[in-house]
């Protein structure tokens, strides 16, 4: 990836929270726990999220200040039952998604060029350069609000 793509895709990832705040306004409350016929509801993917990102928010770091270290998968799907994502706070879990994904935005944005060839170890994936940290989170909220809109479509054809 070239600085200036990086540098673009920063910027994509830094304007996330507005993204899915602006996407969640589509679809109404009373169906964020529909559960679709795969997947998760928009509830539980809202969940999914906040935890993704405190995830990535480590990562980032690791990646930052301690390139070569490992740093460890999850399984989302044990996290969404074992932590009851149907009882949580959506609320709380897209304000913890805001500040962490700020925070980390504004670390990546003052970094040099040089931090683009910091690797660590992931251990489901094996090695994450930083490009790929940027580009896999980059698109993350893009993809779970294409699967939310499914979910969406879905829950309207039943009304």
């Amino acid at each position: 990836m070239t600085s200036d793509e990086r540098r673009q895709k920063i910027e994509s990832y830094g304007r996330a929270y507005e993204t899915l705040s602006e996407a969640l306004k589509q679809f109404p409350r009373e169906m964020w726990h529909c559960q679709p016929a795969e997947g998760w509801s928009i509830h539980e993917i809202v969940m999914h999220i906040a935890d993704s990102e405190a995830n990535s928010f480590v990562r980032c770091r690791r990646l930052i200040a301690e390139p070569g270290s490992p740093v460890l998968g999850y399984d989302e799907n044990q996290w969404a039952k074992a932590l009851r994502y149907d009882t949580q706070s959506a609320g709380d879990a897209l304000e913890l998604f805001k500040w962490l994904r700020r925070a980390s935005y504004n670390l990546i944005k003052a970094q040099p060029d040089s931090v683009a060839s910091h690797v660590i170890h992931h251990s489901e994936n094996g090695p994450m350069t930083f490009d790929d940290w940027l580009d896999a989170y980059e698109r993350h909220i893009p993809e779970h609000v294409a699967q939310m809109q499914r979910g969406y479509t879905e829950w309207k054809a039943k009304q």
